[in-house]
Parts: C-alpha cells; sequence; structure tokens
C-alpha cells in the first residue's frame, strides 16, 4: 500500500520542504505536512492555491506527475475580463507558448466558485470585470494556466487547482491535509 496525501496548499507557500531562496523565511511544506518520507508529485507556484499530492511510493509519484500518464489537472482560474467563445476555443485547441503549442485543454466559463477567501485577497479593478473559467490540462509546462489564460487576453488573478485525476479538493479548506492509502 502506498501512501498518499491530499494537501490544500495556501497561497505563498512553497511546493517543497525547505526553502533555499532568500534571507526571510518563506513558507514550505514543512509548516504543514508532519509525515516523514512523503515527497510532493508535482509542483504548484508559490501564487497558486490548491490541491497537492504528496506520496511515499516513487511510481505512484511518476504516474501522477509525468506528463506522459496525461492525468488530468482541474484549475478554477479567476480571471480579468470576461471570455468570449474565440478565447475558450483557442484554450480548447491549444495555445501557442515560447515554449511550444500546449495541448489541448477541457474549458468553461462557470459562475463564482464556493471557495474561502484568498489572504491576501486579489487586486480589483472597478473598471475591469472578472470572471472564473474551469480548465482541465494534461501536461505540466511552467506557469502553463497562468501563460495559456493570458496569451487569450484573460490574465489569472487567482488560481485554485481543483483535482488531479480523480482527487479532488473536496471537503479540505486551505492548509487541511487527508490521507488515504493507494494499493
Amino acid at each position: 500500500m502506498s501512501r498518499l496525501i491530499l494537501f490544500n496548499k495556501p497561497f505563498g507557500v512553497l511546493s517543497q520542504f525547505t526553502d533555499r531562496g532568500t534571507e526571510t523565511k518563506r513558507q514550505t511544506l514543512s509548516d504543514f505536512i508532519q509525515v516523514p518520507g512523503v515527497y510532493p508529485a508535482g509542483r504548484l507556484d508559490r501564487d497558486s492555491e490548491g490541491l497537492m499530492l504528496l506520496t511515499d511510493d516513487g511510481q505512484l509519484q511518476a504516474r501522477i506527475a509525468d506528463p506522459k500518464y496525461k492525468l488530468g489537472k482541474t484549475y478554477l482560474a479567476q480571471v480579468e475580463g470576461e471570455p468570449d467563445e474565440t478565447a475558450l476555443n483557442t484554450l480548447r485547441r491549444g495555445v501557442r507558448l515560447k515554449d511550444g503549442l500546449t495541448r489541448p485543454a477541457d474549458v468553461e466559463a462557470i459562475a463564482d466558485p464556493d471557495l474561502w477567501p484568498r489572504d491576501p485577497p486579489i487586486r480589483v479593478r472597478k473598471s475591469v470585470p472578472d470572471s472564473w473559467i474551469k480548465l482541465t490540462i494534461r501536461e505540466g509546462k511552467n506557469r502553463q494556466v497562468r501563460r495559456m489564460t493570458a496569451a487569450v487576453g484573460l490574465p489569472t488573478l487567482r488560481l485554485v487547482r481543483w483535482s488531479i485525476g480523480d482527487w479532488t479538493l473536496d471537503g479540505l479548506g486551505p492548509s487541511q491535509c487527508r490521507e488515504e492509502f493507494v494499493p
């Protein structure tokens, strides 16, 4: 049996156990996860929130993180502006970024999701509307969702990874984790 921890990573937390970057101490996974011998299966940017999976099984870690397995990762993205069908269709077909064309994504405009407040709150501009999209990708280029939405004129204001494969944030508030065992 493999140990798997589902963790709702808060905004501003590094997706690693140590901080080797700056003189000021930043929060890391070690501030929240006290289980020895588990490692992140993939990364989540410091300014993104949501589901991270940690495991003690190297093969499971590879199946989760390696794009060749095409495990879907679903994000809820609050974007600046309102997506039209042209923007959504471009995201669905794949977006050309500096490092190549992304794989096609599943994407739809959604109503404001019932999420916890972000700390700190996003910037709000009275003259520019914001909206939410749900986007599922099957690869993991650096800051991919943010770059994809920006490329279609919808800069990301808040990004929450909701699910990885069949694992979701259901029932997990910020900083909370749940342990499962995978055969």
